[in-house]
This record gives structure tokens, sequence and C-alpha cells, in this order.
């Protein structure tokens, strides 16, 4: 793997997660029914990436305070703790909750293969990690900074992919893609073979579609709104006459082709298959296996169709036991009689996989 690729998580206290120690490949299509704590998993990287940047108490108040974020509260659960592994580097926190509802660095540390941990301090409050210059420090932090977890659920009217916003919002794709008219508009202007592989791409899902319209709005130059047009026409549309599928597919295809350059590290998307005909999630996958060839990929799903479309070397499993989230990677040879008969989207309707739902 990538040195800049996470290959270990051991994370302890979070959420519906009591303990997990997991080895993490390129491509990682998570698995399991609902409130089986997959979304929990794909939130603690956002938790570390708000904490890299300055933001954890931030982060801890619109969570609901440290006893939304540890195990069953504080009564419970004394402490979270993560360890971070990529290859021979690392990155190590514990966080207590404090009588004024905030989360304290107990430890944070990085660590190496040959000389061990790297203390930054404890007692604080926000990441002292920006304060420790080092080559290591520079690689490891700078790689879990530029992580981007993505979801595109609301595609509602007021959805924010279909306001204006600011021309100049282009450095990279916000997690529910309110400037992808500005980063579209980027890629453009440029780097035009990439743009033009989204735009042939969305159209082998929607065939209707003939291109984006991206300008400065006439009466503000500094904004930008998402607009397109009918194939063969010029008259644009708002995002609004778009429907909800394929201004997803739109969103999701802008990730996984933006030029090389520009991707983080890992990407995490939350189910993203909703509101796709079996067609776009055969073509999404594709996208998918196609990226992780150069970038970490983390994808939570409840899709049958999606998971057929991987290996099951690819599958982690998120079980809710005793009101805990147990995540494991499915075990190839064990499985390697039952592949010979079914698909695995079958096996995980027979619950020979785990990840369903259990009384």
């Amino acid at each position: 793997m990538n040195p800049n690729q996470l290959s270990r998580i051991v994370l302890r206290g979070f959420k519906s997660i009591r303990e997990c120690d997991l080895e993490l490949k390129e491509l990682n299509v998570v698995i399991g029914p609902n409130g089986a704590g997959k979304s929990n998993f794909i939130g603690f990287f956002r938790l570390i990436q708000q904490m890299l940047e300055g933001r954890l108490q931030l982060f801890v108040s619109r969570q609901g305070g440290p006893d939304a974020l540890l195990h069953f509260g504080r009564k419970k659960t004394s402490m979270l703790s993560a360890e971070l592994y990529f290859g021979n580097n690392g990155y190590k926190i514990t966080l207590e909750p404090t009588q004024d509802n905030r989360m304290m660095f107990v430890e944070e540390n990085l660590w190496w293969k040959m000389n061990g941990d790297k203390s930054f301090g404890s007692g604080h409050f926000e990441s002292n990690a920006e304060s420790h210059r080092s080559g290591m420090n520079q690689c490891t932090i700078q790689t879990m900074k530029s992580w981007r977890l993505y979801h595109f659920h609301d595609t509602s009217e007021t959805a924010l992919v279909k306001q204006r916003h600011g021309i100049n919002d282009n450095l990279y794709l916000r997690p529910d893609a309110r400037n992808l008219a500005a980063f579209l508009y980027l890629l453009k202007e440029q780097y035009p073979s990439s743009y033009n592989r989204i735009v042939k791409t969305i159209r082998l899902v929607a065939p209707f579609f003939g291109d984006f319209m991206l300008r400065p709005q006439p009466d503000s130059k500094d904004q930008i709104e998402l607009e397109w047009t009918e194939k063969g026409e010029d008259v644009p549309f708002k995002a609004h006459l778009l429907s909800d599928g394929t201004l997803r597919f739109i969103c999701l295809t802008t990730v996984l082709m933006q030029p090389e350059k520009l991707q983080p590290e890992t990407i995490l998307i939350d189910e993203p298959e909703l509101g796709l005909h079996p067609f776009a999630i055969n073509l999404l996958a594709s996208l998918i296996r196609s990226t992780s060839k150069k970038r970490q990929l983390i994808v939570s799903t409840q899709s049958a169709d999606l998971l057929n479309e991987f290996s099951s070397e690819n599958v982690i499993v998120a079980d809710r036991r005793q009101g805990y989230t147990n995540l494991h990677r499915l075990d190839s040879k064990a499985l390697e009689n039952w592949l010979n008969e079914y698909s695995l989207a079958e096996l995980w309707k027979k619950n020979v996989l785990g990840g369903r739902p259990t009384r």
C-alpha cells in the first residue's frame, strides 16, 4: 500500500464502537444493517479531521457533548482512544471528558516503528500536532487533514449544491458538494481532459445531458450556480431540474474522476447508492475500483447490487451485538466454497456474511 494510506485502525470507546482493531486496504466496502454503526465508523474520520484543524471542541459541542461521543456516555466509558497506522508511522490519541463538557487530550503522540512514540504533550484541548515540525509529522498529519468524507443525501429544494456560492471556493470539493459548480468551473478551465471525462461519464447514465453551463452570474461576477443544458440545446436549466439520482451521480463522478493531484489520499463515501439506477450502480462500482488503484477508498453501503461488484477481500462487515458495533473483515478462504455457488449479495441475504438485522 501507499505509505500515506491508512493500514490499520485501533479504536476504543467511540459511540457504538466499544473496541475494534481493523486492517484497512486500498478498497474497503463496509456493509451492515441500519443502526449497526457503519456511519459511526465513517464519522470517526470526520472527528480526526476536525481535531487536526483545531476544531475539536466545536465538533464535540455540535455532536451534543462528550457523552454523545463516548460509548454509552462517560458513566460507562471514561476515555476515547485511537491508534492510526500508516505502515511504519502512526498517530495516537486518548481523549477524556471534563466537568465543563469538553474533551481533553490525555495523550497525543506520533509513532515511528524505529523510535516508538513522540509525545505532543497532554492536558491540551486542541491538537498540538501542527506545533511539532518534522518530516514524519508533516507527512502523517497532512495526509489525515486531507481526508474527505462525502455524503450526498440532501438533494432537496434547499440543498446547498443547488444554491449560489463563491466562484473561488474551489480548493477541493466540499463534503456535501455545495461548491460543485465552482469546482467544475476550475476543472473546465485548468483540467479540461478530466472535465471532459466527467461529462462523458455522466452522459452514460443520463443520455439527455449535454454539458454544464459554468459562468459567473450576470448580476454578481464572484458568484456561480450549477446550471446545465440538454443534449443539442443551449438553454440552461437550474440544478433543481435534475433528478435526485442524477445529481448524486454527478457529485460522485466528480469526486472519483477529478484529477489525481487534487484527490485526497483517503476518500470516504457514505451510502453512495442512494437513488441510483442499477446501471448507474454498476458504473459507480467501476469508478470506485479504478480510483482505488491510486487512492484509498472507504465506502459504506446497504446495496446488494453495489456489493456484488466487489470481491470478498474488499468487504468489512458491521454487526450490532449486545449494544455495540463489531467490525471485521470477511475471511475469503472460508468463503471459497460458498462463492463457487453464490454471489456475495446472495450470501449477505442468506446471512452467511453477517451484517443482517438480529433480534
